[in-house]
């Protein structure tokens, strides 16, 4: 892990959402797995793996160089269908995350939510973990042409909050994420969920801490050093 001390305080804090916020990245793994188990197909974990953090034409791409269009296609459907019913039940929050949103709305740090899922399903995902209120804007790969690892909803993140992208810290746990922090100009910490960064990845020399609890850590750290500060 790479927890070096922040350079600055940063000026807004931008949030994925699924593996970083919400344990959703676990939810739809075992609801790819189900659905491929129904359906005949035996797939390895690492494929699930690898999919964490896409966007949802770069996961329809990949399943159907493995089954087929027709058999991809209707695995996801499936998908959608058990996923829903997780959705509708409230995804879990990953620990630490309504903290660290209290301790950067007390200090009037903006906040906003880059995500990888559609508009639609990301807000009302949001919305049943009793998360929305707390972000200033929430963008999504509805509102973008091209999804993560391009930087293209981290930049509008930033335009929506009116702050400077090499001003923004953000809260990552995939490496597309990350990559797409990077290529914004931003400043990426990584907390790592189902995927830990391999060797490629550790060499772009960003933050990793192992929980949000130590991202907060890091930003508290920052805020005191800006109050000693002459």
């Amino acid at each position: 892990m790479n927890a070096a001390p922040l350079p600055f305080l940063p000026d807004a804090v931008i949030f994925d959402m699924d593996g970083l916020m919400l344990d959703s990245e676990r939810a739809i793994t075992d609801c790819m797995e189900r659905a491929a188990a129904e359906a005949g197909h035996a797939l390895p974990r690492s494929l699930w793996l690898s999919l964490v953090g896409t966007g949802e034409q770069a996961c329809r791409e990949i399943l159907a160089a493995r089954l087929g269009e027709p058999g991809a296609m209707a695995m996801l459907d499936r998908t959608d269908v058990l996923y829903e019913a997780m959705v509708e039940a409230g995804i879990p929050h990953r620990p630490g995350i309504v903290g660290l949103l209290e301790w950067l709305q007390a200090r009037g740090i903006p906040r906003a939510v880059a995500t990888s899922t559609r508009r639609p399903l990301a807000l009302r995902k949001l919305r049943r973990a009793g998360l929305l209120e707390r972000f200033d804007a929430v963008c999504t790969s509805s509102d973008v042409e091209q999804p993560k690892p391009a930087p293209d909803v981290y930049l509008l993140a930033a335009k929506r909050l009116g702050v400077a992208p090499a001003r923004c810290l953000v809260l990552e746990d995939s490496p597309a994420g990350v990559r797409a922090a990077l290529a914004a100009g931003m400043l990426p910490v990584q907390v790592p969920d189902l995927v830990e960064p391999d060797a490629a990845l550790r060499k772009l020399g960003h933050r990793i801490v192992p929980s949000l609890a130590q991202a907060q850590a890091l930003l508290e750290a920052a805020a005191g050093a800006c109050r000693l500060a002459p």
